[in-house]
């Protein structure tokens, strides 16, 4: 399989490592830094300079280089630029976030404006007719997530009260006092929006930025952590294809991330259009993050794990109450000294590269836009594991009881 990674930061470099492990994949680098390109791709595979941006010239390079997937290794910034150029080259696309928000412009902590990937969506009938398959959502948070959620619906669960997508960890990064550990102009983005709950009752909705508190005890030392609402894709994905009477996802920030980020708020630097300062338009949010280390070189001066799992409450097949949490973890040591990217990118990474190899092997395969919960989920859990990243069920004791 021929593919196309765009976007050579911490996420596409990782992916360049993981697949280069596995025998199915050939990689196309590209990025706005030729240089950064090249860094990702090595000598094993082809870099090449690309504005993320360019439609015409990304669906040109598609084509030239007869790539059968693109793979959006970029912000969110720049998903429908590539999304619209692999459906005009005829090729499959995978992304890891989906198209951005808009608050509702008069009530936007109570009802939905435009909701993530809702112009993705909307395009859904061309990938349909053309034969080709938008697989949307597929790193760690949104992708891995989801696959968990869908495993729960077919094996575990005869009814679904609840699906709680739940992140936390205990990674510390020496020598800093604040260093986010994922891309800041996508925290930003995700935890400053005013964040969706799907009720069966209600259909979408929203509330306030990081409200719903609560204490949620995470395994592999990590232990109780405070979690929060964030807005998040697997929250638009999981109702499209699962019955459940809520699903929510909430992030463990704890109290100093969020006081930063109420900051920035504040100050007015979470904004993404252009200022004048100096004589010179420049971004608040990109100024922010430019300011910041860049989370991909952290990955030396990082300890700790990253959990990611998924919470799911409800009546199991045996007619009984039921609670479970499902989860990835990742040691940063274990991924550093494996690959030589920090826990957090290689998380995230791992998950596409999983897909593709299914999507080549025909163990996955469909037409549209369609979200990691419509595919089945055994064979990417059982895929995942031979990557040498297992997942785990872990039982708990249901509220009821």
């Amino acid at each position: 399989m021929r593919i196309l990674v765009v976007g050579a930061g911490g996420v596409g470099t990782a992916v360049a490592r993981i697949a280069a492990r596995r025998p199915f994949a050939d990689l196309v680098i590209a990025d706005y830094d030729g240089g950064r390109a090249q860094h990702a791709a090595g000598e094993r595979y082809e870099a090449v300079r690309v504005d993320a941006r360019d439609e015409q010239t990304v669906a040109g390079l598609l084509t030239e280089r007869k790539c059968d997937v693109l793979l959006n290794a970029t912000d969110p910034r720049f998903v429908m630029p590539l999304f619209r150029a692999a459906l005009s080259a005829g090729t499959h696309y995978l992304d890891m976030a989906m198209s951005l928000s808009r608050p509702h412009p008069d009530d936007p902590y109570a009802k939905t404006g435009v909701k993530l990937g809702d112009e993705q969506f909307e395009l859904a009938g061309e990938w349909e007719s053309r034969g080709k398959l938008a697989l949307v959502g597929i790193g760690v948070e949104p992708g891995l997530s989801d696959v968990f959620a869908r495993y729960a619906a077919d094996r575990l669960f005869s009814e679904i009260t609840e699906i709680g997508v739940r992140d936390g960890a205990n990674l510390v990064v020496e020598g800093y006092s604040f260093a986010p550990t994922f891309s800041i102009w996508t925290t930003i983005e995700e935890c400053l929006n005013p964040p969706v709950v799907w009720e069966k009752d209600r259909g979408w909705h929203t509330t306030r930025p990081f409200s719903e508190p609560e204490i949620f005890t995470f395994p592999a030392g990590i232990g109780a952590v405070e979690c929060v609402n964030v807005e998040h894709e697997e929250v638009l994905l999981m109702p499209r294809w699962l019955d459940a009477g809520r699903v929510t996802f909430k992030y463990g920030l704890g109290s100093e991330f969020i006081g930063v980020l109420e900051t920035l708020h504040k100050l007015g630097l979470d904004r993404t259009d252009p200022v004048q300062a100096g004589g010179v338009a420049v971004s608040p949010r990109d100024v922010v993050a430019a300011c910041l280390p860049d989370p991909p070189t952290l990955g030396a001066k990082m300890t700790g794990v990253t959990c990611a799992g998924t919470w799911v409450t409800g009546t199991g097949t045996g007619g009984r109450p039921r609670e479970v949490y499902l989860h990835h973890v990742v040691d940063n040591a274990w991924s550093m000294a494996e690959y030589g990217s920090q826990a957090v990118v290689w998380q995230t990474a791992v998950n596409p590269v999983v897909a593709l190899e299914l999507i080549d092997s025909g163990a996955w395969s469909g037409s549209g836009v369609l979200g990691p919960e419509a595919l089945p989920a055994d064979p990417f859990l059982d895929l995942l594991t031979d990557y040498g990243s297992p997942w785990a069920c872990e039982e708990r004791t249901p509220a009821s009881q």
